[in-house]
């Protein structure tokens, strides 16, 4: 084995050593987001049923993983016949692709990428990443959080539905605002 190759695997070793598994507390964390209405103001919604688990590594305060799975048919905009409306095929088709997964593929300084997959459909998105490093809560548990924002665009998704207003507008803007929130609590 040549040198750089036991530096590396050192290096892995190490870094390994003090990285901490973390489960999502839903409870303290929000997978959020926004999009134009009418091309005047946004909607915000969120999705209330999610899974994840991320790798933090606590001697570096880096993230080092993150997967992640949304139940769609949690979505919530706080209108429920927009709700059902997003559920249907010529949107989200929730019966046919019930999950949208997100991996973690790598850090990069302020920026996290990661493949998101939504309707059967993986593209590579770039996020904001905020550190916001890890603490240990009154009950003895360590806890770490972050926060990613970013956009995508639906339509690069196959989420194409719209309608054309009477000014020439459309009812809903392609682009789609991410605010995930996430706080997790290190598995034992």
């Amino acid at each position: 084995m040549n040198i750089k190759k036991l530096t590396l695997a050192s290096a892995l070793l190490v870094s390994s050593l003090f990285a901490g598994t973390y489960n999502v507390d839903k409870s303290h964390s929000n997978m959020g987001f926004k999009v134009k209405h009418m091309m005047i103001s946004n909607v915000s919604g969120s999705f209330d049923e999610f899974t994840g688990t991320f790798e933090y590594d606590e001697k570096t305060n880096t993230l080092t993983s993150l997967s992640g799975e949304i139940n769609v048919e949690s979505i919530n905009t706080a209108n429920e016949k927009r709700d059902t409306h997003l559920k249907e095929d010529e949107l989200f088709s929730a019966k046919k692709f019930p999950k949208i997964n997100f991996k973690l593929t790598k850090i990069d300084g302020e920026y996290a990428y990661g493949d998101i997959t939504l309707k059967g459909i993986t593209k590579n998105i770039k996020l904001e990443l905020e550190n916001g490093g890890t603490v240990k809560d009154p009950w003895g548990n360590e806890r770490a959080a972050f926060a990613l924002s970013g956009k995508i665009n639906r339509k690069d998704f196959g989420i194409t539905w719209n309608k054309v207003l009477e000014t020439g507008g459309v009812a809903v803007g392609e682009i789609v605002k991410l605010d995930i929130e996430v706080e997790g609590i290190k598995a034992k």
